[in-house]
């Protein structure tokens, strides 16, 4: 055996995004005081900043992705006819092909397509179960007289719990729902994978094949919210045993094979800057919501939606099952993730999928809930490097329909969410240094108060200023 030559470093080579920048998008830091006032103008809200005064933005993943060069050549092949466009089948053939679902109703973004679903499955008193809410889903189940339950497993709510599979439904908590109000008043059943407000944490194969078995004993549907299932395949494949050499897009299809239908918002796994989905397997449904989608979104051929942009979804949808794809993406999260860990900063972890997010509660122990320390977290990062993270925390939990409390989460967390193939590693260190400075400075934080409140959805608009 030849011997290795002397001074030779190991082999061990380093790892590269698979792809390369075709266009750029400058953007500048503004300077300290400038950062000052402007967070100061948008009532200490990092969704009410001016896009240009945001240096690198991690306030969403939803529709801030780079599109690739096949899905801009798609958009030149738009065919905006009213009825029948072409892109429409496009998309419905991907559809069907990626997740499974045999009848697809386009919405214009995955909030439409809750709006659809809760307005034909929910009646008033009506019970939703679910592994942990989402704010507009809980919304419009509320709305449509339903109420909303939390079947999650209680590690989902610990955020130094390292369970690789935090998303998962508790299954004796939903069958102890089911006898204490019947499956009768229980629709469906609605998870989502990966579960964005407890960390961007997945859901297991073998959970989901159980929550089907005991929802099928009782006649229940089960519902996925699908916005980033392409991200919990990953996480499956990665995780547990048996699916380390299955591709993505096998999981993908095996995973949505134990749920009756699906939402969908296309800004996230799809790829694309507008869109979204209802998914269905039966007929009946679908023929509800084909009708339904008229009254609220637009004709059930377009819904909402240009025909470039549904060709664009179409195309975007098979790009983000492509294994390097969801590899690289999933692993920018997880460098940024493991970068604050090796900085003492406290986050929750395992590392989730679209985003990282901080611990404000850890950060700054000294701060009450009521005096929003996430929201506190969000707007001091935003004034020390123009870096735009979210709140999602008491602010993003609302406050209870009939006592009109604030709903007080077990977590309380400001979210990094990484847009898909926008960002270099060098973002990355940067912000992990913000982040890094603030947790340093964190004894000084002293908390926010609420000086308007709107009556829905309160952390898109709600105002703040400082104690």
């Amino acid at each position: 055996m030849a011997k290795e030559p002397q001074g030779r470093r190991p082999t061990r080579r380093s790892w590269a995004e698979p792809w390369k920048v075709k266009v750029v998008e400058p953007i500048k830091m503004l300077s300290p005081a400038e950062r000052e006032r402007a967070i100061a103008e948008a009532g200490y809200n990092t969704f009410l900043l001016r896009s240009e005064d945001v240096y690198i933005d991690l306030l969403t993943d939803s529709g801030t992705s780079a599109m690739s060069d096949w899905q801009w050549a798609g958009m030149m092949m738009g065919d905006e006819a009213y009825a029948g466009s072409r892109n429409f089948y496009h998309l419905e053939a991907a559809i069907r092909e990626h997740y499974g679902y045999r009848y697809v109703v386009p919405t214009h973004q995955g909030r439409g397509a809750e709006n659809l679903l809760s307005r034909i499955l929910i009646e008033p008193g009506d019970f939703v179960p679910g592994n942990m809410y989402f704010t507009t889903t809980r919304l419009h189940q509320e709305l449509a007289g339903g109420t909303f339950v939390d079947v999650i497993v209680p590690e989902a709510h610990d955020p130094a719990d390292e369970s690789p599979f935090k998303g998962n439904v508790d299954l004796e908590a939903l069958e102890a729902l089911i006898r204490k109000v019947g499956a009768d008043r229980i629709p469906y059943v609605c998870i989502a994978g990966t579960v964005n407000m407890a960390g961007g944490q997945p859901m297991s194969m073998a959970n989901a094949r159980a929550v089907r078995e005991l929802t099928a004993r009782h006649g229940i549907r089960v519902m996925l919210d699908a916005t980033r299932a392409v991200e919990n395949a990953y996480f499956i494949q990665q995780r547990e045993p048996g699916y380390r050499d299955k591709p993505v897009a096998e999981i993908l299809r095996e995973y949505c094979s134990c749920t009756d239908g699906c939402t969908m918002s296309g800004k996230k796994d799809a790829l694309v800057n507008i869109g979204g989905w209802l998914a269905v397997n039966e007929r009946e449904l679908y023929e509800e919501a084909s009708n339904l989608v008229v009254v609220y979104e637009g004709l059930h051929t377009y819904g909402g939606m240009a025909g470039r942009d549904m060709e664009a979804m179409a195309r975007g949808i098979v790009e983000s099952v492509d294994d390097d794809h969801i590899h690289a993406r999933v692993g920018q999260v997880e460098y940024l993730g493991h970068k604050l860990i090796d900085l003492g900063v406290p986050v929750v972890r395992p590392i989730g999928g679209h985003a990282v997010y901080l611990d404000a509660r850890a950060f700054y122990p000294q701060i009450r809930q009521d005096d929003f320390p996430a929201q506190t977290l969000a707007a001091s990062l935003y004034a020390d490097s123009g870096v735009r993270a979210m709140e999602r925390g008491i602010v993003s939990a609302g406050r209870d329909a009939e006592t009109g409390e604030h709903h007080y989460p077990a977590l309380e967390l400001v979210r990094l969410t990484i847009p898909r193939r926008v960002y270099t590693q060098a973002h990355m260190d940067l912000t992990a240094e913000s982040v890094a400075a603030v947790f340093d400075a964190r004894e000084s934080a002293r908390g926010l108060k609420m000086t308007y409140e709107p009556k829905y959805l309160r952390f898109f608009q709600a105002r703040f200023e400082p104690l």
